[in-house]
């Protein structure tokens, strides 16, 4: 039985708790042993982390010690998969880079606000992550993000939709999904999921679910194949500007 390890806490108009309640009713139906917890001291037990298949950040605007990353990282690094959405995993800690590393990116502006009308345009690939969606439009939180170059880019959306300084720049297609590596870890991200409601559209639940089973999954094809890891033997521990 694989084991997922959900963390939520932050700003609660992300409706932490509920999103998280969602993660692990999905990991559930596939068979998870799936724990919860809404305190970041789950990230202190740096063996326990190792043994996950799973970490799911779905905390917000928060401050965390460095040796809590470290020890999420090691994990990743190692094979456990990182997988979440929305401010829950790129805006959880704003003032750790580490963090931001790892996961591939960070908000910076919605611009409009909640309830901007825009369309995810899934791009043209062969990944099982998006396979058979089609693009679709829906009224939220159009994030804007700082996003790694080095990211596999499987949807984004079309910037500008509503008014602001960056209006006057040419249009740019934002990464709404994403994954990419972290040693041998899979990390999956996902910016749409405002609140519950958001993440219950069918749409983004499925390409979650996706996300999750597939972050995870990279556990098992790290274990066999991590001779062919650039770093296997190596892990990486941050930024001296962080610690």
């Amino acid at each position: 039985m694989k084991k997922a390890l959900i963390v939520w806490g932050g700003w609660d108009g992300h409706d932490p708790k509920l999103v998280a309640d969602i993660f692990a009713g999905i990991l559930r139906q596939d068979g998870f042993e799936v724990e919860i917890s809404n305190t970041l001291e789950a990230f202190d037990d740096a063996e326990k982390l190792l043994g996950l298949d799973l970490i799911v950040p779905v905390w917000t605007m928060g401050e965390i010690d460095q040796v809590r990353v470290d020890n999420v990282s090691a994990a990743v690094q190692n094979g456990t998969g990182l997988a979440g959405c929305h401010g829950g995993m790129c805006d959880s800690f704003r003032t750790n880079v580490d963090w931001q590393f790892m996961t591939g990116g960070q908000w910076v502006a919605h611009p409009g606000n909640d309830g901007v009308k825009y369309t995810v345009e899934i791009k043209g690939s062969t990944s099982p992550l998006v396979e058979g969606i089609e693009d679709f439009s829906l009224a939220s939180e159009q994030y804007y993000l700082h996003v790694d170059p080095a990211v596999e880019v499987l949807a984004t959306t079309r910037f500008p939709v509503a008014e602001g300084p960056h209006a006057l720049n040419k249009a740019v297609d934002m990464p709404v999904i994403w994954t990419k590596r972290w040693g041998v870890g899979r990390v999956y991200y996902n910016s749409l999921g405002h609140q519950a409601n958001i993440v219950e559209i069918p749409q983004v639940k499925e390409l979650m679910r996706r996300g999750l089973l597939w972050a995870a999954e990279g556990k098992g094809n790290a274990l066999r194949n991590v001779k062919d890891a650039d770093n296997s033997g190596h892990v990486y521990t941050g930024m001296a500007d962080s610690q």
